[in-house]
C-alpha cells in the first residue's frame, strides 16, 4: 500500500494499513537483508520515522497510544543507529568531494573518506550483539503492528477533517518555530528541529496528497529538497562534534585546519539556501492552511462517498 491516506475510506482502516504496510516493510528487510545488513537497517529506520509522522499527524485522538508507540519506534531505531550513523558520516565526505574548489581539498576529503570507512568499520567489528539488537528489533515491529488494533480515530467526515487539520496546523506551527529560532541562533540544533519538523511536512504531503494531486506535487518536490538540505547540513554538524572529541583521526594540525574550513564554508552555504527555501515553505499561516486541508478532506471524503454508492 502506498504512504497515503485515501479521504474517501475509513480513517482508522486507512492509517492502521499505512502503519502495518510500512513496519512490515522494515521486517522484511531486516530479516531478508537483499542489499546486505547496513542497508537493511537504513532502510528500516526511514520505515520507522514514517509510521511516527503518521501517527503524529493523528496523535490528538488517542494520545497515550501516540506517545506510547512513538517511543517504542524512537527506542527500537536508537538501538541501530550506531552503525548508520558512522556510515552517514562516510557519505557525508562524500558529499563535500563534490564541492571541493581544488585538488588539495579533493585529496583531504579523499583521506578523510579513508579514515572514517576504517572508524566505520571498526565500530561494525566491535558491534558483537548486532544481531541481536537486530532480532530484537523484528520483535518490537511486530508488537508494534499488533498494538494497532488498539488505535481508534474518528468515524465521521466531519471530525475526521479537524483531527488531520489539527496535526497539520501543529506540524506547520513547529516548522515556523523552528525557522525563526534558526535566524535567531544559527545553531546546530536549532538547525536539526527544523530539519525534523520539514520532514514531517513532507511526509504529511505524501500523506493527503490526494487531496489536491497538482499544488501537493510541487510542494512535496520543495519540501523534500529542504529535507535535503538539511541532511547534509546537519551531517555537516556531526561531523564536526566527531573533530572536536577525536581529532587525532584528522591528521596533523595544518590537515585538521583545512579539513574543518571546507566543512565551515559547505555548511554556511547549506545553511543559506535551507533558510531561503523554508521562508517560502513555511510562509502560509499555520491555520489558514489547516483549514484549507479540513475543507479538502470533507469534500473528498464526501465526494468519493457519493461516487461509490
Amino acid at each position: 500500500m502506498p504512504y497515503r491516506i485515501r479521504p474517501a475510506r475509513e480513517l482508522t482502516a486507512e492509517v492502521r494499513s499505512v502503519a502495518r504496510h510500512q513496519l512490515g516493510i522494515a521486517i522484511a528487510v531486516l530479516s531478508d537483508r537483499p542489499h546486505g545488513l547496513h542497508e537493511a537497517i537504513h532502510e528500516a529506520r526511514k520505515k520507522f520515522k514514517r509510521v511516527r509522522a503518521l501517527l503524529r499527524l493523528v496523535a490528538d485522538a488517542d494520545k497515550p497510544f501516540q506517545s506510547r508507540e512513538n517511543q517504542r519506534l524512537r527506542d527500537i531505531a536508537r538501538s541501530l543507529s550506531r552503525i548508520r550513523d558512522a556510515t552517514a558520516l562516510m557519505e557525508t565526505v562524500a558529499h563535500l568531494i563534490d564541492f571541493a574548489l581544488s585538488e588539495e581539498e579533493k585529496e583531504t576529503l579523499e583521506a578523510t573518506r579513508t579514515v572514517l570507512e576504517l572508524r566505520r568499520d571498526d565500530i561494525a567489528a566491535s558491534e558483537t550483539d548486532l544481531e541481536d539488537k537486530v532480532a530484537k528489533v523484528v520483535e518490537e515491529c511486530r508488537s508494534a503492528v499488533d498494538a494497532l488494533d488498539a488505535l481508534e480515530l474518528p468515524v465521521k467526515t466531519g471530525p475526521a477533517a479537524r483531527l488531520l487539520a489539527k496535526g497539520w496546523r501543529k506540524t506547520l506551527k513547529r516548522g515556523r518555530d523552528a525557522l525563526q529560532t534558526c535566524k535567531g541562533e544559527g545553531h546546530g540544533e536549532a538547525f536539526h528541529d527544523l530539519r525534523k519538523t520539514s520532514q514531517a511536512y513532507w511526509m504529511n504531503l505524501s500523506l493527503l496528497r490526494d487531496l489536491w494531486p497538482s499544488a501537493f506535487s510541487a510542494k512535496r518536490r520543495e519540501a523534500k529538497r529542504l529535507v535535503d538540505l538539511l541532511g547534509h547540513e546537519h551531517d555537516l554538524t556531526i561531523l564536526t562534534e566527531l573533530f572536536d572529541s577525536e581529532p587525532e583521526l584528522f591528521g596533523n594540525g595544518e590537515g585538521q585546519a583545512f579539513l574543518l574550513a571546507i566543512i565551515i564554508r559547505r555548511q554556511q552555504d547549506l545553511r543559506r539556501d535551507a533558510l531561503t527555501l523554508a521562508d517560502n515553505i513555511f510562509s502560509d499561516p499555520p491555520r489558514l492552511e489547516a483549514s484549507v486541508i479540513e475543507t479538502l478532506w470533507h469534500a473528498a471524503a464526501l465526494g468519493g462517498k457519493s461516487g461509490s454508492d
